[in-house]
């Protein structure tokens, strides 16, 4: 492990001497994750991007790619674009990323299945806003608005998300 490492523990994210609590998926954790299963995957994935709502929120970072309002990321295996963010329409089952609620106002994005995916293994496993302290996710992360900000301003290339 680096300086850089995010690690999942009891206390919830470790980064920097800091413990941010956060929202796992409500299937738990899994070594074999399969689209829909709700279940996070463990594993070390490394951080390949940040999205953000440029009609919400200033700029994060200088490497942050806005959100625009046709973005959507794809979840259906039978998609060629699956688990890729691409652009409505789309004839297949996806999720919008500019959302009506503030979940996706900022977005880490993982290498999980990607950039090469493998349909059926699951798609897009972010870091992102929860709705509340607890509430489970679809098997993303979820953090605090505020420490989800403040995790994303001291990323960098080289930052992994470990999750044991």
């Amino acid at each position: 492990m680096t300086p850089l490492d995010m690690v999942l523990t009891p206390r919830g994210l470790r980064f920097q001497g800091r413990h941010l609590p956060c929202s796992l998926g409500r299937g738990g954790l899994t070594k074999r994750k399969r689209e829909g299963d709700g279940a996070t995957p463990r594993g070390t994935h490394r951080i390949v991007g940040l999205l953000y709502r440029p009609d919400r929120m200033a700029r994060p970072t200088d490497w942050a790619v806005p959100i625009q309002p046709r973005d959507i990321w794809s979840d259906d295996p039978a998609d060629p674009d699956y688990n890729l963010m691409t652009t409505a329409p789309s004839a297949y089952s996806h999720e919008s990323l500019r959302r009506a609620d503030p979940l996706y106002d900022l977005v880490l994005l993982t290498d999980w299945n990607w950039p090469y995916s493998v349909p059926g293994r699951g798609s897009a496993i972010f870091i992102h806003r929860w709705r509340r302290r607890g509430y489970p996710t679809e098997g993303c992360v979820a953090l605090a608005p505020n420490d989800l900000l403040w995790l994303a301003q001291r990323i960098r290339y080289k930052t992994r998300l470990i999750i044991p």
